[in-house]
């Protein structure tokens, strides 16, 4: 099954200020968020964001203030955002059945979140090149598991060209010169 941005909603979890610095490869990983969240606004596919207690753990990453302002931003307490009061119905709301996360930590939050939103019948892709953890193994098994119990795997890029759909648009042409970033 291929992505489809009109069905889409692109879902950060906790991609947030204090928890980045210990995020193996953390750079990577905020860069290609930001990425994808540029590409998922130009291409007006809807944004939901979640901050696991940001009392502590500080708020969505600086990088990321653009994208922010123009998303749903959920704060919650529970691993899994489907566990939040309130969470599920926002995502509802919505009314998009293929639900893209990306974000922090791949085998607590994202894990958890992704795998309860795909009990609840959406289709789940997981864009493993915007997910972090803070050692790589953790990040392996949180994929491994979310790939054997359902969640499509992809990347980022995967997600933008299936959005896009075709070569011969602005669109096409503004995504391309910004893949390096």
């Amino acid at each position: 099954m291929l992505l489809s941005a009109k069905d889409s909603l692109l879902l950060i979890v906790d991609a947030q200020e204090k928890l980045l610095p210990v995020i193996h490869h953390y750079d990577q990983v905020s860069a290609r968020i930001r990425w994808l969240a540029e590409v998922a606004l130009q291409l007006e596919v809807p944004l939901l964001i979640t901050e696991q207690y940001p009392k502590g753990l500080g708020y969505s990453l600086p990088n990321l203030k653009e994208v922010v302002e123009a998303a749903e931003v959920i704060e919650k307490t529970h691993f899994s955002a489907m566990k939040e009061e309130g969470f599920a119905g926002v995502l509802e709301q919505y009314g998009k059945r293929q639900i893209v996360v990306i974000g922090m930590e791949a085998h607590v939050c994202v894990l958890q979140t992704a795998l309860d939103i795909k009990a609840q019948g959406y289709d789940v892709f997981l864009a493993t090149d915007c997910i972090g953890s803070r050692r790589p193994a953790d990040k392996d098994a949180g994929i491994e598991r979310m790939r054997d119990n359902g969640v499509n795997i992809i990347t980022s890029e995967m997600a933008a060209l299936e959005w896009v759909e075709k070569s011969a648009t602005e669109t096409f042409r503004h995504i391309s010169r910004n893949w390096l970033k």
